[in-house]
């Protein structure tokens, strides 16, 4: 479940990395973005 759960956290925060190139830049995206790959980091690759 938590390799699950990361791997979403992951692709959801890719989307956003586009969502930031094609709308404009917000500050609070980028911090939601960088959560959500760490959080889909340690979820999906560490135990």
């Amino acid at each position: 479940m938590k390799k699950m759960i990361g791997f979403i956290a992951f692709w959801i925060a890719v989307g956003m990395l586009l969502m930031l190139l094609f709308f404009t830049s917000r500050f609070i995206g980028l911090i939601i973005c960088a959560l959500l790959l760490l959080i889909g980091y340690n979820f999906y690759y560490c135990d």
